[in-house]
């Protein structure tokens, strides 16, 4: 496959799970608690199965790194590409009855995020991206390019995570900024909401795995953005443990040192 077909089948394998998610939100469910005490349920394992089960069988090549799977020691030897799935980012929100979750589908090739789908089930919008070649956004039926917008005169929009907003890091890494709003919001919303140009930075100071930022990434940087680790340059993919650094996203940024 190329790289719009994979992206088709990242979007239509995300559009899946995201119904699947909100049927199980109808019905009731159970949150439980994974060794590392965040929180996992039904409907993080049963989208999951469904993404893993699709991307296996259209694309048996391609290696598969999933969340639930490695925090239950299944872990795919990753290749020159492999895909990153976090089934539903935003497992606290969604027990919650927030909106602000998401399904992320990326691909990653030689270290970098190439292409992604991002699903945000509450609101049927549907985000896609290919880094070099533009990223888009579906709701209601309807599809049309996005792109991110350079910082307003007034000052910048900034998105913080709701559960580290409070970080002093955080006010460390604003000062000397023009602000014109702080925003707090969950998931992997804060970077569909950079692509489309409703916001300007999202600085992600505390931890986050590979399987959060793969897709988002992908779809920020097709539509303008940067995503640059403390360094200045773009964050990397198959790094041990699949930890990342803290990071910063740019709707519109210098140039990011070379990949």
């Amino acid at each position: 496959m190329d790289n719009p077909a994979l992206l088709a089948l990242a979007a239509a394998l995300a559009a899946d799970a995201a119904r699947l998610i909100l049927a199980v939100r109808a019905r009731g469910f159970a949150v439980t608690r994974k060794e590392d005490f965040s929180p996992v349920t039904e409907a993080d394992r049963a989208a999951e199965a469904l993404i893993t089960n699709g991307l296996r069988a259209a694309t048996p090549e391609i290696p598969v790194i999933a969340e639930e799977e490695v925090a239950a020691g299944r872990i795919t030897a990753i290749g020159a590409r492999f895909w990153l799935v976090d089934p539903l980012d935003g497992t606290r929100e969604f027990a919650a009855g927030d909106a602000a979750f998401t399904v992320n589908i990326g691909l990653v090739a030689d270290g970098a995020a190439i292409l992604g789908a991002v699903a945000v089930p509450a609101s049927g919008e549907m985000f896609g991206g290919i880094v070099g070649a533009g990223a888009w956004k579906r709701q209601n039926g309807a599809q049309h390019p996005i792109a991110t917008r350079a910082p307003p005169p007034e000052g910048l929009v900034v998105l913080a995570s709701r559960h580290h907003d409070d970080d002093p890091a955080l006010a460390a890494v604003l000062t000397g900024k023009p602000i014109a709003a702080i925003e707090k919001l969950g998931s992997a919303v804060k970077f569909c909401r950079l692509a489309e140009g409703r916001a300007d930075f999202y600085p992600r100071l505390g931890p986050t795995m590979e399987w959060d930022t793969a897709a988002p990434q992908a779809v920020l940087e097709a539509a303008g953005g940067a995503v640059l680790d403390a360094a200045g340059a773009p964050l990397r993919y198959g790094k041990p443990g699949f930890f990342n650094p803290p990071f910063f996203c740019h709707g519109r940024a210098p140039a990011a040192a070379p990949r």
